[in-house]
């Protein structure tokens, strides 16, 4: 019979060659009870940035990249620590508390991200990045008036079209959850009819915006369910527009049409998408 100490051993060195065999490393476990990890460094990109690192250990836009390298394959808890390395070196960089600030996001480290991104849009006012990021944090704590005064700022600084959608989808999203609906209306005027979509990876947000004025469908704008659980993309954008369908059912009275949407993204994988913690989020507040 096993004792209790050994079989702690053999859960310890189970996990450990679990990392070593798929490169994953434990990064959160969820509001629900889910354990996520990150994703192998395949392409190398991390060890890369390391040694670049290492060869010139006090520059901070190194430090930058790692920590970018580090997210790309949602190591997000060793990204925040190292903008951490990186402002105990150059304490008021505005693009460092913008990063650790967005990293901490997928960590449900909501108030921190608050703290960074706040102190970053301090240091630097024009900075969209830290806007978009505050306005989604204050948003994940349910702070919803002062996401979309975030949002609000960051989409007056914007000039490209993509930005511009992307921050009108969320700030529609946060004034609706604030109970300023007309104010919300309002806001989707910056996305007049004529204007067209851009194809690629930010179409979906135009396409929500579209169905937030009434002009697509439900039916139209809906993308199927991924298939393969290693097409991140498919389901970045599956739980993106499945979560904003959902609270659009919330803010509109229909509570368990919304969380019928929810419990769909979160049987998913990609645990760093907003879609993705929103409808925790909201499945955790009404559990």
């Amino acid at each position: 019979m096993k004792t209790a100490h050994q079989a702690i051993l053999l859960v310890i060195l189970a996990a450990v060659n679990l990392q070593g065999q798929t490169g994953a490393r434990l990064e959160i476990t969820s509001p629900l009870g889910r354990s996520f990890h990150s994703q192998p460094d395949e392409k190398a990109v991390v060890s890369a940035a390391e040694k670049a690192l290492a060869d010139d250990p006090k520059n901070v836009k190194l430090i930058l990249k790692l920590s970018q390298a580090q997210a790309s394959v949602w190591q997000d808890k060793e990204a925040a620590e190292t903008c951490t390395r990186g402002l105990a070196i150059d304490p008021n960089n505005a693009d460092l508390l913008t990063e650790r600030g967005h990293r901490e996001l997928p960590l449900r480290q909501f108030a921190r991200a608050r703290d960074d991104l706040k102190r970053a849009v301090t240091l630097d006012p024009k900075q969209t990045e830290a806007y978009y990021h505050l306005g989604l944090a204050h948003y994940f704590l349910g702070e919803f008036s002062p996401a979309a005064d975030a949002f609000y700022k960051g989409r007056d600084l914007v000039s490209s079209q993509d930005s511009l959608v992307n921050f009108t989808n969320w700030c529609y999203a946060a004034l609706r959850r604030a109970g300023r609906k007309e104010e919300a209306a309002k806001a989707l005027e910056k996305v007049p009819p004529e204007m067209k979509s851009n194809a690629g990876h930010t179409e979906f947000y135009f396409n929500l915006v579209r169905f937030f004025q009434g002009r697509k469908t439900e039916t139209e704008i809906l993308p199927p369910a991924p298939k393969d659980p290693s097409d991140t993309e498919a389901e970045l954008v599956f739980d993106t527009v499945t979560y904003a369908v959902g609270n659009w059912h919330l803010y509109n009275g229909d509570s368990a049409k919304a969380m019928d949407y929810f419990e769909r993204v979160s049987k998913g994988s990609v645990w760093v998408t907003w879609g993705f913690i929103g409808s925790e989020i909201e499945l955790a507040r009404h559990k």
